[in-house]
């Protein structure tokens, strides 16, 4: 019987060292020796597969990528040193001078940047589409768009993409489809299931889940990985030893972590949504009155981490709200067994104009909160508190 993803994602491992080592030990070298010119020759030509050099492969990079090709499905995989890494490089790896991307209009700030900022520079243009709207997604694609790219649940609004829907748009009109599944983790929705041809994570968040190390990973077909690792190899956006081994290692308790953050989220988004005094809108994908709560069912195991809201009383509210917080962190990430805090209008999606952030709904005074590992009794707590100080 073939082992859970789960066990799997504990359980594999490189090789064991003649020490038998129980633990995967760190490869923190830059460079492997080679017995013979002509093992070297054949290793550079690619007629074997071994270690080179770190920029290009590492044995603690390799594990983790490999539990991560389990967990999502995938025949190979590239990994960063950054979620951010694993987009651009994504992007820049496939696509060419005069090419389009059909992007959803709800993306990080970070990746809103490069569709707007970087990539006009080489003549690589984004065009962004209503999620609610997929009626006219159609009539938005030219023959110069070569790939669709998008996150579900999106970042902060926690929307929800159809990619059922999606997989048979990209198919039907023979598009790379290309899934941010960092929110969601391998463990609550597999974009591969759906049609995703490549599958994207920043590493950084859930996949470590402490707030200790920066990574990323790109998951999918041999074809394309080989063309993303072809494209990386030589711009060296790679990813630690070190950080590589504590990745792998974080993978062996991401199930048990994200059963407690889901359920911590959850019962947090149950309670706020009764303060009907101090919300005017909440947003958590497993709350039926998610306008995709039927989608996320269907795609999705449990609702995640993450929760937003709107507080009544705008952006001044919102700044009041997070001085009163006391326990939980403000800080510029999410995923982490500690509970965070942040308000997305004034830091993750600073950049976008202010039309632009009212497009993808990042209202004034939304906050967005990552349910840690505390007792939710502890996290209610604190937001309670925060709640009444800041009226």
């Amino acid at each position: 019987m073939k082992p859970k993803k789960q066990t799997e994602a504990i359980r594999t491992q490189v090789t064991v060292s003649g020490s038998k080592e129980h633990a995967v030990p760190m490869f923190l070298t830059s460079s492997f020796v080679f017995d013979d010119a002509e093992e070297m020759r054949a290793a550079f030509a690619d007629e074997i597969e071994r270690p080179i050099y770190s920029r290009f492969s590492n044995p603690n990079v390799d594990e983790f990528v490999e539990k991560m090709c389990k967990l999502e499905g995938t025949e190979a995989g590239y990994a960063t040193a950054s979620g951010m890494a694993a987009v651009f490089g994504t992007f820049a790896a496939l696509l060419k001078s005069g090419d389009q991307i059909l992007s959803c209009r709800s993306v990080f700030g970070a990746t809103h940047t490069v569709f707007t900022k970087i990539f006009p520079k080489w003549n690589i243009t984004a065009i962004y589409a209503d999620i609610d709207k997929p009626e006219s997604w159609e009539s938005l694609l030219t023959p110069d768009v070569k790939m669709i790219y998008v996150e579900t649940p999106t970042n902060p609004g926690v929307e929800i993409i159809d990619l059922e829907w999606l997989g048979a748009f990209a198919k039907k009109h023979n598009l790379l489809l290309v899934v941010d599944n960092c929110f969601a983790t391998p463990l609550l929705q597999q974009p591969k299931k759906f049609g995703a041809d490549l599958i994207i994570h920043s590493a950084t968040k859930f996949i470590d889940g402490q707030g200790r190390v920066m990574g990323g990973v790109v998951l999918g077909p041999k074809n394309l990985i080989k063309e993303i690792y072809a494209f990386c190899r030589s711009t060296g956006p790679a990813l630690s030893p070190f950080n590589a081994w504590v990745l792998s290692k974080s993978l062996e308790t991401l199930d048990v972590r994200m059963e407690r953050h889901c359920s911590n989220a959850f019962q947090l988004a149950q309670w706020l949504e009764k303060r009907k005094e101090d919300i005017s809108m909440i947003r958590y994908p497993f709350l039926p009155s998610h306008p995709h709560y039927g989608i996320a069912k269907k795609q999705m195991s449990a609702g995640g981490a993450i929760v937003t809201f709107e507080l009544k009383g705008g952006a001044e509210r919102g700044k009041r709200f997070l001085d009163a917080v006391k326990m939980l962190s403000l800080t510029a990430n999410l995923g982490d067994t500690r509970s965070i805090v942040s308000h997305p209008a004034s830091t993750t999606h600073a950049k976008l104009s202010e039309e632009e952030r009212a497009a993808v709904g990042i209202t004034p005074g939304m906050v967005r909160i990552s349910a840690g590992l505390e007792h939710v009794d502890d996290i209610i707590a604190d937001v309670e508190q925060a709640l009444n100080a800041s009226r």
